[in-house]
């Protein structure tokens, strides 16, 4: 699983003109998934996601996680993250997972996250045509490969 997580101020996904979640203060979460994905890489992700310190304590110093500040979470399936550039300009987008080894696994991390967080997490719809807006913070943006743990 490959994520791009963003501190935003806020964020909202519409489809068909609609809005369908959106956040106030916290992380928009860009997730990539591919076959060779597991539960443990959804746990291991979420754990990370809500523990990131990327958020400023009273000294200015990023020192506080979503969950230790309250904040909110939006989820968005985007299988362009697994894209491989390799060979020539047009990206090759065979490692994401079709719907029906994708949806479980979002699911899964839906529910794990939201677990985690202890609170809803807000989402797009997956396969839609989704607009993303936000207002980055910082900017601070993190990614992060669940294969390549570093």
């Amino acid at each position: 699983m490959r994520v791009v997580i963003q501190r935003v101020l806020e964020a909202s996904v519409v489809v068909d003109e609609k809005v369908v979640g959106s956040i106030q203060n916290g992380l928009l979460v860009l997730l990539g998934i591919e076959d060779a994905d597991t539960e443990e890489d959804i746990h291991w992700l979420s754990n990370k996601i809500v523990g990131l310190r990327l958020f400023d304590d009273q000294d200015g110093v990023m020192n506080l996680s979503v969950k230790d500040i309250g904040g909110d979470i939006l989820l968005i399936s985007q299988f362009t993250l697994m894209a491989s550039t390799k060979k020539g300009n047009r990206p090759s987008y065979i490692k994401a997972s079709k719907p029906p080894i994708a949806v479980p696994l979002y699911e899964l991390m839906i529910a794990t996250l939201s677990n985690d967080l202890g609170k809803a997490v807000q989402t797009g719809i997956f396969g839609a045509d989704m607009k993303v807006s936000l207002i980055n913070n910082g900017p601070v943006t993190i990614t992060i490969d669940s294969k390549n743990k570093e």
